[in-house]
Parts: structure tokens; C-alpha cells; sequence
């Protein structure tokens, strides 16, 4: 059995023709995509998070809502960019996503990628120290960020506060005792994950790994991910992590799935540069159930991870989207154990 969610990057732009033309269309259709998606059967609605971009920028508020009109699929981020991020009032905010979705958040953090800006965390008011790099920031404010849902009390209490307080130092409420353990990074390389490990995070191997070894991309990845639980049991944590990975997976089944997606001929990996340095992108499928079920098969990181997570074309609409969700469910998790 593998957990199957969908990831959207939540794209909006006015094109006629794009089904999210406006914000509030993508946020709207988010969360109407998460409840169709928990009808269909599956495990995981997931959210890019991106600033200064025409995309999904403020991930709490969806994930609240979503929360609201779900029962039982998990919410989560893929990732949200510690660059950008205040620990103490994320620690907040994601206490209160978590608890109105009754605990099924899975928090997915990183060190992000880049952003449509230069050095667009400054505008939010995080510069990193002297001799520091932004993903040197990063780490910290996660690994504050982590301190934080420990539910820990530290700060002194008011001596003649407005309100009576609970005895000893005071915590961030509202907390959500289970979120520690659902918080996830977004590892782009076989070092990360292991870094990963050693500090108690799920591990969410990313879309892209930015190191390139001349072995295909889902080899690397499958590597990375054995990495990660080799450290995770020399850590001497007592509970079980999960590992997920994401991919661009369409069955063609109708005429929309081959007008949108028949042509495509992306059957290899792909390397590129990113912040200067190689970086090696997955292939995406696309082929009839059939064929692509032999073609999974052979994916080694998919059979190594836990939670599988399909990104979806969100500016499709949520029809069409649930349609895509539905097909890999019904006509190709079976065949591959998945369900």
C-alpha cells in the first residue's frame, strides 16, 4: 500500500484558457480539489508555495480552509520556503491549520528554491548574518521552527498579566502535540537528506536533485532516500518516518488525456543548471494504463517511497484534475500494489 496525493503548484494567469484566471479561482479551486480528491479515495492534497509569484504565496489560510470542508485527507505543502519564514509565528499559524483540520497536517519545509525576485527573503525582513548563506538561514529557522512544536514552555510570564496564566514559562499557543512529527523537508540532495534525518524530519526528496552522479534521476533518488533511513536509524529516533516523492504521471484513458498529454515525449531525464551548479530533473509519463504500469515498475525511488505525489495541471480545473487523480487510482495503483 502507498499513499497517493496530488501536488498543485497553483498557477493562475488571465489566459482564456486557463480554468484559474484570478487568485481567488486558484485558492477556491485548491480547496475544492482537495474535497474531490478525498471523495475519489485519496491520501494527500498537497500545495507548492511560492512568493512574488502568480501562485498559491500563503499556505496556512488554504490549508485551514481545506481543513474545514475535509474529514480525513491529509494537507500539506510541498515546500514552504524557510528563507521567508518567522518560526515563532509559523509555529502559530500552523497550530491553528492543524487543529481545525483535526491533526492530518503534513507540513512540507525547505530551504526553497528560487524565487521570481533576487533575494526576495529580505523584503521580508530575514537577512542572513555575516559569513552566512540564505540556506544557512534557512536551517536556522527551522530548526527553531522545530524547537517550537516541541510545546515547550520559555518565555517568562507577565508578573500581572491581563489574563491568569498556567504555572512556569509560557508556550506559543495554540499548540498541536502531533505536528512534530509531520513536518517535512524538501531535500534536493543526498547530504540534505541525511541532514534531514539527524534532525527528525520526514523526508519529501524533491522534483529535482541538485547534484548529478551520470545514473538516472529516479536511481539518485532511490539512493538519497536509503541514505536518509541508514541515518535516521543510526539517529536512534523511536518512531517510523515517512519518504514521498513527486511526479508528473497522466493515463491516457479518454480524448482529453490524449489531446492534452498524448504528444508528450518526455521519456528521460533532463539536466539542467540551477544557482549554478548541475542539476538532474525526473521524467514525466504519459501512455496508456498498461503501458505505463510497466513503466512505474522501474521507477526505484517510487518503489522505495511510502507516499507518492502526483502534480497536477491545476489550470485545467478541478474536473479535469480529479479525472487525472481517478485514473491513476483506479486504473493503474492496483496493478502495482499500490491499493
Amino acid at each position: 500500500m502507498k499513499h497517493i496525493g496530488f501536488l498543485s503548484f497553483g498557477h493562475w494567469t488571465p489566459s482564456p484558457h486557463s480554468q484559474t484566471r484570478t487568485a481567488a479561482d486558484t485558492l477556491l479551486q485548491s480547496i475544492d480539489l482537495a474535497v474531490a480528491a478525498e471523495e475519489l479515495g485519496a491520501d494527500g492534497a498537497y500545495f507548492r508555495v511560492h512568493h512574488f509569484a502568480r501562485q498559491l504565496g500563503s499556505p496556512f489560510p488554504l490549508l485551514a480552509a481545506a481543513g474545514a470542508k475535509t474529514s480525513k485527507i491529509e494537507l500539506g505543502t510541498g515546500v514552504i520556503d524557510m528563507r521567508y519564514e518567522n518560526p515563532y509565528y509559523m509555529a502559530e499559524d500552523a497550530g491553528a491549520a492543524d487543529l481545525i483540520a483535526g491533526e492530518r497536517l503534513q507540513l512540507g519545509i525547505s530551504r526553497g528554491s528560487p524565487e521570481q525576485v533576487l533575494e526576495g527573503y529580505k523584503y521580508f525582513g530575514y537577512v542572513p548574518e555575516d559569513g552566512k548563506t540564505d540556506a544557512d538561514m534557512a536551517r536556522e529557522h527551522t530548526e527553531v521552527f522545530l524547537e517550537l512544536l516541541n510545546g515547550e514552555g520559555f518565555a517568562p510570564p507577565n508578573p500581572t498579566p491581563m489574563f491568569p496564566n498556567p504555572p512556569g514559562l509560557l508556550r506559543l499557543e495554540p499548540h498541536s502535540p502531533g505536528l512534530r512529527k509531520r513536518i517535512w523537508w524538501g531535500a534536493g540532495t543526498r547530504a540534505t537528506a541525511e541532514w534531514t534525518a539527524k534532525l527528525g524530519m520526514n523526508l519529501m526528496s524533491s522534483t529535482l536533485l541538485t547534484e548529478d552522479t551520470g545514473v538516472p534521476f529516479h536511481q539518485l533518488q532511490a539512493e538519497q532516500i536509503q541514505r536518509f533511513r541508514d541515518t535516521w536509524a543510526e539517529s536512534g529516533h523511536d518512531w517510523t518516518p515517512r519518504v514521498s516523492v513527486s511526479r508528473s504521471i497522466f493515463a491516457l484513458v479518454d480524448a482529453r488525456d490524449h489531446a492534452y498529454f498524448g504528444g508528450r515525449s518526455e521519456d528521460s531525464d533532463q539536466v539542467g543548471f540551477i544557482d549554478g551548479g548541475l542539476a538532474r530533473f525526473g521524467r514525466s509519463y504519459a501512455a496508456e494504463p498498461d503501458k505505463l504500469i510497466e513503466q512505474l515498475a522501474e521507477d526505484e525511488a517510487i518503489a522505495a517511497a511510502d507516499t507518492l505525489l502526483l502534480t497536477v495541471p491545476n489550470q485545467l480545473g478541478v474536473d479535469y484534475n480529479a479525472h487525472v487523480i481517478e485514473s491513476i487510482l483506479t486504473h493503474v495503483a492496483p496493478a502495482l500494489g499500490w491499493r
